[in-house]
């Protein structure tokens, strides 16, 4: 359930001042998954101070029950090992806290704060002179799903987005990054249903499990290689190539749709099953291709080049498909970027540089929760200067981190060769 803008999140809770703290964690938490807002800002509402004071009241009393969790890639997750936590109230209550911080960075004394930590900063000196986050749609939230999205952010032309394509399809369209997308969406998905088929089962969720184990032995037949059998050995096939009975990647697209239809309405596994019909556009393009290790090797070979070709051929610059084998090529996972602060892109006149500034909202001012901070937003903001030197996009693009928390110490430092703040939230 997501609003569209700044101003109904703010307008919600100028209401909920009035109402008791059960009621503003669950509206605020309604406004928490605000994704992005016109840049065509409108006039920002001002809250009553009062609301201020039971806001930083609640961000205070929480930071230490959420200090070893965080949302990473639209997943509650424990920041120690990354694993999976199920909770939905404590999924809900770090929503809240992000949602509230957000309205915080605006306050003009939060911009007083930061301006002085830029200043200090060893930031270069045009970037120290313009106004970061005082806009309201650079506050709110960002998902990244797509090459679209982070060309419309660097004002890449519509001829760069086509060199981007070229050079980055014969990449991340080969076989192995493929079958590795894949394989990573299945598995986790399947890893999800069986914990939660142990609290509760459904017709729907029996029938998935069984589909899911078959997609992944398909797969598993597809990615595996026995050079000691003679069938993968053979240089001919033992059978014609267009045997109705040799098993081709429309089997693996129909085994996805009926995962997606069973598994469109649960909640707890939206994320891979959103992935896996994603994947979709992908298994549908190349649904005539073999998977048959039986063909012999050179046939076998030439079907996993057809995979390749038809995927770099078919999946354009704007396709989620091609974005989700970009980031499994990139990183080896298939999460779309979550950004929590947008931020913004600024060029400087003349000096031929140019500045994507970006942030991330965390729960303590400890050394583990800040550099999981510092390691999210050194992926997203890496992603797009992957992006722009792709394109050959002239100049220098520097990245700015910025990291905001109830209680930090205000500093700045160094990671990767790019500048990170970290902003104490205060009223």
């Amino acid at each position: 359930m997501a609003c569209k803008n700044v101003r109904s999140f703010l307008s919600g809770v100028k209401y909920l001042c009035k109402q008791n703290n059960r009621m503003l964690t669950r509206v605020v938490y309604c406004h928490s998954k605000v994704e992005e807002s016109s840049e065509a800002d409108e006039e920002e509402e001002i809250l009553p101070s009062e609301w201020y004071e039971l806001a930083f009241s609640k961000m205070n009393k929480w930071s230490h029950s959420l200090n070893e969790l965080d949302l990473i890639g639209g997943k509650l997750v424990n920041i120690n090992d990354h694993s999976r936590v199920f909770d939905d109230k404590l999924e809900k209550k770090l929503h809240t806290f992000k949602s509230i911080s957000r309205a915080f960075i605006g306050l003009p004394s939060m911009k007083e704060t930061m301006q002085k930590n830029l200043m200090s900063s060893s930031a270069d000196k045009p970037f120290k002179e313009f106004q970061h986050f005082c806009k309201p749609h650079e506050r709110v939230a960002l998902t990244v799903s797509s090459l679209t999205k982070v060309s419309d952010i660097l004002s890449i032309s519509a001829q760069q987005r086509k060199v981007v394509r070229q050079k980055i399809c014969p990449q991340v369209t080969q076989y192995k990054i493929w079958t590795g997308a894949l394989s990573e969406i299945l598995n986790g998905l399947k890893s999800e249903i069986e914990v939660l088929i142990h609290g509760r089962s459904s017709k729907e969720i029996r029938l998935a499990q069984q589909i899911v184990v078959n997609c992944l032995k398909f797969l598993e037949c597809a990615m595996s290689y026995d050079p000691e059998t003679s069938s993968w050995m053979r240089l001919t096939p033992t059978k014609g190539a267009d045997s109705p009975d040799s098993p081709k990647w429309e089997d693996a697209l129909e085994m996805s749709t009926d995962l997606v239809n069973c598994l469109s309405d649960e909640n707890e596994l939206a994320f891979h099953v959103s992935k896996l019909g994603v994947m979709k556009e992908g298994l549908y393009q190349i649904r005539d291709v073999l998977v048959d290790k039986n063909i012999g090797y050179k046939e076998n070979r030439y079907q996993e080049y057809l995979v390749q070709k038809k995927l770099s051929k078919t999946l354009g610059h704007s396709s989620r498909c091609l974005f989700t084998l970009l980031l499994h090529y990139l990183y080896g996972t298939v999460g779309d970027i979550e950004v929590e602060v947008r931020g913004g892109f600024h060029a400087v006149g003349g000096s031929k540089k140019s500045c994507l500034y970006m942030g991330k909202i965390l729960t303590m001012d400890e050394e583990k929760v800040v550099w999981n901070g510092v390691k999210q937003l050194d992926k997203a903001m890496g992603l797009f200067k992957f992006v722009w030197e792709t394109a050959g996009m002239k100049g220098d693009l520097q990245l700015q981190g910025h990291l905001w928390c109830v209680g930090a110490k205000n500093r700045s430092f160094r990671y990767r060769g790019n500048v990170y703040m970290v902003h104490e939230i205060n009223l």
